[in-house]
């Protein structure tokens, strides 16, 4: 479903030091798999996931999904592609304070379109009662738990059915036991929803709940 060949990404200092990031990276990911990826601060986890989800353009290499080379796109196709083909969860979730919980999980197709039809309707309130967010969803963030909020952040990145949802270090400011939670929802919703989920995690206790474990070291993924 997903396929990275060859993929290159460096950065160079102000000092004009280059940096090599992703060296020649190949990565396969499966519909419905459940991949994590591991390794040091700085090793370009983070920066993988954004590449993957067209936050950022590589050096050289193809990423391909379903198929379709993601840098093959113009601008307009790419953000159709990052609202409808990806789904993003972030350490920090993201969410905007002046909307509130129900709000925010429909902010991607609102990017898209003016009005709300009831299937949308229909899929926020499946997504909200699935995740246990259902009664809050009049909430704004700031009068909401850290584990409600990245249970929001979920429902937001699932609302358009995503073919891959990219997780960065999704447990990280949460407690062990909201942690807990929110991965066993995660795997949940792999299996229900068919989205195959890519987690970057320093947390070998998520990280062991998938799957597939590579560790990228030296530019280059090794399975675990």
């Amino acid at each position: 479903m997903l396929e990275i060949n060859q993929l290159c990404k460096s950065f160079t200092s102000g000092s004009g030091e280059k940096r090599i990031i992703l060296d020649e990276l190949d990565l396969t990911v499966n519909a419905a798999e459940r991949v994590a990826i591991v390794g040091p601060s700085g090793s370009g986890k983070s920066t993988l996931l954004n590449l993957i989800g067209a936050l950022d353009a590589p050096d050289s290499g193809t990423i391909l999904l379903n198929g379709e080379s993601v840098f093959s796109k113009t601008e307009a196709e790419l953000a159709v592609f990052r609202n409808h083909s990806v789904g993003f969860v972030f350490q920090s979730h993201h969410l905007l304070p002046q909307f509130s919980l129900k709000e925010n999980i429909l902010l991607p197709v609102l990017a898209q379109q003016r009005n709300i039809d009831q299937l949308v309707l229909e899929r926020a309130d499946y997504l909200m009662e699935r995740l246990g967010i259902a009664s809050l969803q009049k909430q704004r963030p700031s009068q909401l738990s850290r584990g409600e909020c990245q249970r929001t952040a979920v429902a937001r990145a699932l609302i358009n059915r995503p073919k891959i949802l990219l997780a960065d270090e999704p447990t990280g400011a949460l407690d062990q036991h909201s942690a807990d939670q929110l991965v066993e929802l995660l795997l949940q919703l792999n299996r229900e929803e068919k989205v195959s989920l890519l987690v970057v995690t320093h947390a070998m206790r998520v990280a062991s709940q998938m799957g597939k474990i590579y560790n990228l070291t030296d530019g280059k993924l090794l399975i675990k």
